[in-house]
């Protein structure tokens, strides 16, 4: 990934990944977009001792409902710590002809953002929205320094600032 002078990366204390593991939820549509997608994400969690599970699904729309099942299924916790503490979506839509681009763009980031704020979710959102692939690719690649790799570093912070906020900063 080409370095963005304009936007550089501020370091900031993550969170340590002691106690809690992050869902990755993918959309594989674009296999070797998402590919470098996870590539980025892993590198991050594995590099901060986080743990992991992945679970795909068909394509960007999908994302917002898994995460609204886990939840349902008791997975992030409300009074008690659930198994995730963390979630991070991954997927790509490539503008084309008609307006379904428009449509997948605006219901998943819109769903994904209610749903981490009315429950308090970090989430970490590396859902690419693009003109073409190669823009794709030249955003998701480059590893941890890669689009997915942004996206695990901002649900790590947001589980850090959770975990500060509820006087426990470990």
């Amino acid at each position: 990934m080409k370095k963005d002078d304009q936007h550089p990366r501020v370091e900031m204390e993550l969170h340590s990944g002691a106690s809690q593991r992050v869902l990755i939820i993918e959309a594989p549509y674009y296999k070797a977009v998402t590919d470098a997608l996870v590539e980025g994400v892993t590198a991050v969690l594995d590099a901060q001792g986080v743990p992991y599970d992945r679970i795909p699904v068909p394509g960007a729309l999908e994302i917002p409902q898994v995460l609204s099942q886990a939840l349902d299924a008791g997975l992030f916790g409300d009074e008690e710590p659930g198994l995730y503490g963390g979630v991070i979506a991954l997927g790509c839509v490539i503008r084309g002809e008609t307006s379904h681009y428009d449509i997948v763009v605006n219901n998943t980031n819109h769903w994904l953002m209610e749903t981490a704020i009315r429950y308090s979710i970090p989430l970490g959102n590396g859902v690419l929205t693009v003109d073409t692939e190669a823009q794709a690719l030249a955003r998701a690649g480059g590893g941890a320094d890669g689009k997915g790799g942004d996206a695990a570093r901002a649900c790590l912070r947001l589980m850090h600032l959770e975990r500060q906020f509820g006087g426990d900063a470990s």
